[in-house]
């Protein structure tokens, strides 16, 4: 893109001119590019490195200052004011090579969220640095002027961590529609931007922090996270690169003298202080060869903080008529942009391709031959969304298919207009899937009941999992759960999940889990933890386990096997029998996962029965979710096209007994 812009641009072929459209979206995509950044953070990752991160920001920044004062004294005979100026050029830096990290997906690595995070340092000591040397000519530095300039940041940041997830999660559980869910992250991404540019800093630190408060507002396998994804590096992120290459003048090599020689030392004597930055990090992080090359890749491209050093120092006229930085360092700039974007460029390509491609091959070494294929029954428009999304969480990320969405009809008088309604539900579906880069297979079929239909589709596609909508209760004498929830259970052994969304899947900041005593013993316990786990981890929620303590000891030895990166807690749930206890654990953002199970199961519990009162009265107003986990072997199969609604002879058995056991305890 950069080698495109030299191409095209004036001191090219002369094809475009640079006009205001490039400066506004070449802008919004070096904004885009930092807050892409932010919004593909690790945040657990991330706070277990800011350290890390902070170290590395300060040893970027003090190698290349020292550098570039030395070299603007000794070898190119500035001034101290014009070394300090042109230093703070050689420590800052810009991610340009980003959007390769994302397209190999390694935007969750260690060195890359160590290098994201020393950028912002970096960058923020370089713009305090520019700050202070325009001021000492402005005559603004007074004995205030750090202590006001501290206070604006701290209360912009503030601002913006404190006040800018509140507004986005109001707004995505008022509105769903795409469109304005991406319109209102652009605003809130310029706002950020805006903000942290009134208080005198670059706006790129306000992108940065936008996308690191909206992180666990939006979801990595989402339809909002591929719109924002694909618009960034489709358009915005492009401009802003031609737009670089555009202001380019490759002659300026050719131009020989003072010159060359100022172009030749800012241009290599950063990037030997940024491989010298990113050499010292990895080994005192104890990192191998390919993540050194990665920080030295991301960190060594110099375009945004530098342009703006330059030319602002450019503009600044000295007491002797001199301006600050002369017409060499202006032109060398030029030069520098180019060289180091495309080392960066190069070096990231490379060291990326390396780490993916032994990743692969590690993931294909541990891999089972066991896939995930979730069902989706659709029949209710307004549950449609929240099931789909929650379906698109709990999958396997690394997998774009095994999604299937279900309509089951009945054959009667009115089955072209339940066909009609029922091809437009899977149509909604395979779009919200599709907007997640996800392909959804549909399918429809007539059958004698909805349960019977999921069954034999389940027998059919080797469904692995279900996510149903819990059922609405239309009279007294209808269920909690209502038929075909109550037939599955007893004629499917697969995963099923019992889903009742109050509130987008996005919006939730806790998932709260109640597991019964045994609950190890089932065969599909490791996969319902598994789908818990991966769920927290997409949502940034902290996942907190209520359970047995030998549970307890079971669920903290899988999670740090698979799920290291989880937050989460445990506590011990004394009394199963009364679920009362966890009603002030669980507010109205809340996910509450009941993990229940069949009769005759491992884990089953008399308890269970007194499941659908205890959750109309007490969790009435929560999210819910109830999930009977996977079993061993066939069911009996009581569904068949001769008794379509199933054998009611153990329920009558069941009932008998009920009555002889209240009627025991009553005597």
């Amino acid at each position: 893109m950069i080698l495109a812009g030299v191409a095209i641009g004036k001191f090219g072929f002369n094809i475009l001119e640079r006009d205001s459209s490039f400066e506004l979206f070449g802008k919004v995509g070096l904004y885009y590019i930092m807050f892409l950044a932010g919004l593909e953070m690790d945040m657990l990752d991330f706070k277990k490195n800011r350290n890390k991160a902070v170290v590395f920001g300060v040893i970027t920044f003090i190698i290349p200052v020292l550098l570039g004062v030395w070299s603007g004294t000794a070898l190119l005979g500035y001034g101290v004011l014009t070394s300090v100026l042109l230093a703070s050029m050689f420590a800052s830096h810009t991610l340009v090579s980003y959007p390769i990290i994302s397209r190999y997906g390694l935007s969750r690595l260690k060195s890359v969220n160590i290098t994201i995070g020393g950028t912002a340092v970096t960058v923020t000591l370089a713009l305090l640095t520019l700050t202070m040397v325009t001021g000492m000519f402005k005559n603004e530095i007074n004995q205030y002027f750090w202590i006001l300039q501290l206070t604006k940041m701290a209360l912009t940041c503030f601002v913006i961590i404190f006040f800018f997830p509140r507004i986005g999660r109001w707004f995505f559980r008022r509105y769903e529609d795409g469109v304005m869910q991406f319109v209102f992250i652009l605003a809130m991404v310029f706002l950020g931007g805006g903000i942290l540019e009134l208080v005198g800093l670059e706006g790129i630190l306000g992108a940065f922090l936008v996308g690191l408060v909206f992180n666990r507002l939006v979801p990595h396998v989402s339809p909002l996270m591929n719109h924002v994804e694909f618009v960034g590096n489709a358009l915005f992120i492009p401009y802003f690169l031609i737009g670089v290459g555009m202001l380019i003048d490759v002659k300026t090599l050719f131009s020989g003298g003072e010159a060359l020689k100022v172009a030749l030392i800012i241009t290599f004597l950063p990037l030997c202080g940024k491989w010298l930055a990113s050499f010292i990090t990895q080994k005192m992080f104890k990192m191998n060869f390919h993540e050194r090359r990665i920080i030295f890749g991301l960190s060594s491209a110099k375009v945004a903080a530098s342009l703006a050093v330059v030319l602002i120092g450019h503009e600044i006229v000295m007491p002797n008529g001199e301006r600050l930085l002369n017409a060499d360092v202006l032109n060398g700039t030029v030069l520098m942009i180019l060289v180091s974007s495309l080392i960066s460029s190069f070096v990231t390509e490379r060291a990326s391709r390396k780490i993916a491609m032994k990743n692969e091959a590690q993931e294909r070494l541990g891999e089972t031959k066991t896939e995930d294929n979730i069902l989706i029954p659709v029949s209710n428009p307004d549950t449609i969304g929240n099931l789909v999304n929650l379906a698109l969480v709990i999958k396997n990320p690394k997998r774009k298919d095994g999604l299937i969405a279900l309509n089951v009809m009945n054959d009667h008088n009115e089955s072209s207009v339940m066909q009609a309604q029922g091809k437009k539900y899977l149509e909604k579906s395979a779009m919200i899937a599709a907007a997640a880069d996800v392909t959804m297979h549909t399918v429809s079929r007539y059958d004698l009941n909805i349960a019977s239909g999921i069954i034999h589709t389940i027998k059919e596609y080797n469904v692995s999992d279900v996510v149903i909508g819990l059922h609405r209760k239309i009279n007294l004498v209808d269920s909690f759960f209502g038929v075909t929830a109550e037939n599955l259970l007893k004629n499917t052994h697969r995963q099923i999940m019992i889903v009742k969304c109050l509130m987008p899947v996005n919006t939730l900041r806790r998932i709260v889990v109640a597991v019964p005593p045994k609950a190890e013993f089932e065969a599909g316990f490791t996969r319902w933890v598994n789908h818990v786990c991966r769920m927290g981890n997409q949502l940034g929620c902290k996942v907190h386990f209520f359970a047995h303590p030998q549970t307890l000891d079971r669920l903290d030895v899988l999670i740090n096997k698979t799920f290291k990166e989880l937050r989460y807690e445990f506590s011990e749930l004394a009394d199963w029998d009364d679920l009362l206890l966890l009603t002030g654990q669980v507010n109205f953002d809340h996910l509450l996962v009941i993990v229940s199970a069949r009769k005759g199961s491992i884990s089953y519990h008399p308890s269970f029965e007194a499941l659908p009162s205890q959750l109309s009265k007490y969790f009435n107003n929560n999210s819910l979710m109830i999930l009977y986990p996977d079993q061993y072997g066939d069911p009996e199969e009581t569904i068949t096209f001769s008794a379509p609604h199933g054998s009611s002879e153990s329920l009558t058995y069941d009932k008998m007994g009920q009555w002889f056991n209240n009627w025991f305890k009553k005597n």
